[in-house]
């Protein structure tokens, strides 16, 4: 094959790639491990159980992403961090983005209801939906989109939780609520790195309605204190033991303390310091949640 048709090639597999969100489908599967380790026996995790429920999971989690840039192809294309991707910038045409992406999610779909059972599928297709068809739509209404893309965010360490046990019961919860909670902060964060952006796109995100800062930084500080208290949840109910503890206790202030520093400063080294801040969070949480059940 020559050089350019190789590099053709190439392109292409990258563009589809790239419609997928990568890194965000890396991370609902990183989640959806936890729940599936959490919701397992101590000690007795299903490798082909953790696999199966993992592919399901991350193909879903992809074909949603896919539909998400179909449906906001022209608000990509007024942007500048998002203008080059495959739609906006023609690369792709939106019949086959559309395709690719149903695809997907049938195949996650069928994966986790043939392996994992209907409980866990059942969780994955109301991600699908409440992210395509009801996130995606409110980010040019309402600021509160944030909050109800936080639903879908926290719900797949509940499909790895349904794919262990069979069934969701409260210790699912639990996991559900502490990462809905981190996604406030976290989100609230790069909405004010890209306020401006986010402006020209005309997604009415809370940075952008509200450009003092004042109640985006109240809405971080709030989330973040409520996300301490309910991370040591998992100790109280038997989850977890002491180390998690301590450990989700000094995580949580750390948080915290890069909330309220936003908050003061409301700058955009404070915004980076948050984001960051909630990076480490949420690995160093769920890396502790592994350590006490394996």
């Amino acid at each position: 094959m020559s050089s350019p048709a190789l590099a053709a090639r190439r392109s292409f597999a990258t563009d589809y790639a790239e419609l997928t969100k990568p890194r965000i489908t890396l991370m609902v599967m990183f989640t959806a491990l936890v729940g599936y380790v959490m919701g397992s026996p101590i000690g007795a995790v299903s490798l082909p159980g953790l696999f199966e429920a993992l592919a399901g999971t991350g193909l879903v989690a992809a074909g949603a992403s896919v539909l998400n840039m179909v449906l906001e192809r022209r608000t990509d294309a007024l942007m500048h961090r998002t203008r080059d991707r495959p739609l906006p910038a023609g690369r792709l045409r939106t019949a086959e983005a559309l395709g690719f992406g149903l695809a997907l999610t049938s195949l996650g779909l069928a994966l986790l209801a043939w392996f994992s059972g209907t409980p866990a599928a059942g969780v994955a297709l109301l991600t699908w939906i409440s992210y395509v068809f009801f996130y995606t739509p409110l980010k040019t209404r309402t600021s509160l989109s944030t909050i109800v893309g936080a639903f879908p965010g926290a719900l797949p360490p509940v499909i790895g939780w349904a794919a262990a046990r069979g069934g969701v019961d409260p210790g699912a919860f639990v996991l559900f609520a502490i990462l809905f909670l981190w996604q406030i902060p976290h989100f609230l964060a790069i909405a004010w790195i890209y306020r401006e952006d986010y402006a020209r796109g005309g997604l009415p995100m809370l940075p952008v309605v509200d450009p003092e800062g004042r109640m985006t930084g109240r809405q971080a500080v709030a989330n973040s204190i409520a996300l301490l208290l309910v991370s040591l949840a998992p100790a109280a109910a038997g989850m977890a033991g002491r180390t998690y503890l301590l450990g989700a206790a000094i995580l949580g202030l750390l948080l915290a303390a890069a909330a309220i520093r936003a908050a003061v400063f409301r700058s955009l080294a404070s915004a980076r310091v948050l984001f960051l801040a909630s990076i480490v969070y949420l690995a160093g949480l769920n890396a502790l949640l592994l350590a006490d059940r394996l």
